[in-house]
C-alpha cells in the first residue's frame, strides 16, 4: 500500500536528485533537497484538506488528481505561475519575461518579491474563506467546542463568512498595505488599492469554483438519493433507475471536474508562500521548480494515502487541525505584506495545529474504546479536548 502510492514520488526524488546533480553538483542536490523538505513541511496541512475533497472523487479522478495534477502543481505553480506574474506587473511580453527568468536571476527575484503583496492577498483571501466557512458550519463532532459551538451558532447568519472575510481584508489594505507605491510597469499603483483588488479577486475565485462545485456535488447527492427511493419503492421500475443511474453518473463527471478544479485552486493558494520562501534559498527558477515540485508529489502522495487508509474517518479531529492550520496561514500571508515572518514559523504553526488534533483523535478514540460505545454522544464529550 504504502509503495504503490509513494512509489512515483520516491521515483521522481530519486530522478529529481540525480539530475540535480548532474546539472549543477552536489551543492544544486543541496539544495533542491531542502526545498523539496520545505515544501512539504509548509504544504502538509493542504494534504489533509485535499484528503477530505478527494475521498468523495471516484478512482478515476484520484488518478486525475496525481497525473495532470501535479503537471500543473509542478510546471503551472512552480515554474509558469512566477513567470506570469512577472511578465502582469513588469508588463513584460511572455519571451521577455521568460529571458528574465532565466537570464537575469536578480531581476527576476525582485520582481517577484515586489508582487507578493498581491499574491498574499489573493491567497489569504481564498484560504482565509475556505476557513470561515468550515468554522462557522454546524457539524455533530466538534474539536474545540467551546469555540466552535457558539461560532456554529454565528454561522447561521447568511454570508457571515464573506462579509468576515471583506472586513479583514479592508483591516490588511488600510493598515498593512502601507502607501509606499508598486511598480507597474507604466507608473505607480497605490499598495493599498493593490491589495483590495487582489484580495477581492481570491474571494471571488472561491466563490464561483467553490459554488459551481457544491452545486454539482449537491445535484449529484440529489439524484443518488432520488435513484434509491425509486428503487426500494417499486422493484419494477428497474429501467428507470438505470436512466436515472445514468443521469447521475454525468452529474459525477461534472462534480468531479469542478472539485478537481477547486482543488487546484488550493493548491496554488498553498503554493504561494513555498514560493515567496524559496528565494531565500535560491533565485533559479529551475532549480526552484525541481526541489518544490518533489515536494508537491509527496503532498499529493500523501493526499491519496489519507484517502485510502480512511484517515481522516479514523482520526476525526484531524480535519480540524488542518482547518485551524489554513486560518493561520490566511493571517500569516496578509501578514506578510508588510512584514517578513519566517517560513519556519510557518511549517511549524501547522505541523503544531494538526499534531495537536491527532493526538485528540488518538484520546477520543481510546475514550470511546473503553467505554465500548463509539456514539455520537460520547464523541461530543471528547469534542472539548
Amino acid at each position: 500500500m504504502l509503495l504503490k502510492t509513494f512509489g512515483w514520488s520516491f521515483a521522481i526524488t530519486a530522478a529529481g536528485l540525480a539530475l540535480a546533480g548532474v546539472l549543477w553538483g552536489w551543492q544544486g542536490l543541496a539544495i533542491v533537497a531542502i526545498l523539496s523538505v520545505l515544501e512539504i513541511s509548509l504544504s502538509f496541512d493542504n494534504a489533509v484538506i485535499n484528503a477530505g475533497i478527494l475521498r468523495k472523487m471516484n478512482p478515476f479522478w484520484q488518478k486525475m488528481f496525481l497525473t495532470l495534477g501535479i503537471l500543473i502543481a509542478v510546471f503551472g505553480m512552480r515554474l509558469v505561475f512566477p513567470v506570469v506574474i512577472v511578465a502582469i506587473t513588469a508588463k513584460l511580453g511572455p519571451i521577455e519575461a521568460v529571458k528574465v527568468a532565466i537570464q537575469d536571476h536578480d531581476r527576476y527575484e525582485a520582481l517577484v518579491t515586489s508582487a507578493h503583496p498581491a499574491i498574499a492577498a489573493f491567497g489569504g483571501m481564498f484560504l482565509l474563506m475556505i476557513f470561515l466557512d468550515f468554522i462557522f458550519e454546524d457539524r455533530d463532532i466538534k474539536w474545540l467546542a467551546w469555540l466552535e459551538k457558539p461560532l456554529a451558532k454565528l454561522g447561521k447568519l447568511e454570508a457571515l463568512s464573506t462579509v468576515v472575510s471583506l472586513v479583514v481584508l479592508i483591516i490588511a489594505a488600510t493598515t498593512l498595505a502601507t502607501a509606499v507605491p508598486v511598480h507597474d510597469g507604466e507608473g505607480t499603483l497605490d499598495k493599498a488599492t493593490t491589495v483590495l483588488l487582489a484580495g477581492i479577486g481570491g474571494l471571488v475565485t472561491y466563490l464561483v469554483v467553490g459554488g459551481i462545485s457544491d452545486f454539482f456535488e449537491n445535484r449529484l447527492e440529489e439524484a443518488e438519493e432520488d435513484e434509491e427511493a425509486e428503487e426500494a419503492a417499486e422493484a419494477a421500475a428497474g429501467g428507470a433507475a438505470a436512466k436515472k443511474g445514468g443521469s447521475a453518473v454525468g452529474l459525477a463527471g461534472k462534480a468531479a471536474f469542478f472539485m478537481f478544479l477547486y482543488l487546484e485552486v488550493i493548491d496554488a493558494s498553498f503554493s504561494f508562500d513555498g514560493v515567496i520562501g524559496a528565494f531565500a534559498i535560491t533565485n533559479d527558477i529551475f532549480v526552484m521548480a525541481l526541489g518544490l515540485g518533489i515536494g508537491a508529489m509527496y503532498i499529493r502522495s500523501l493526499t491519496v494515502f489519507l484517502v485510502r487508509k480512511g484517515t481522516l474517518d479514523d482520526y476525526v479531529y484531524l480535519e480540524h487541525g488542518a482547518h485551524y492550520a489554513i486560518g493561520a496561514l490566511a493571517v500569516i500571508l496578509l501578514i506578510t505584506i508588510k512584514y517578513e515572518i519566517p517560513e519556519v514559523v510557518t511549517g511549524l504553526i501547522g505541523v503544531v495545529l494538526i499534531g495537536l488534533s491527532f493526538l485528540s483523535s488518538v484520546v477520543r478514540n481510546r475514550k470511546e474504546a473503553e467505554s465500548g460505545d463509539g456514539s455520537g454522544s460520547k464523541a461530543e464529550v471528547a469534542s472539548g479536548v
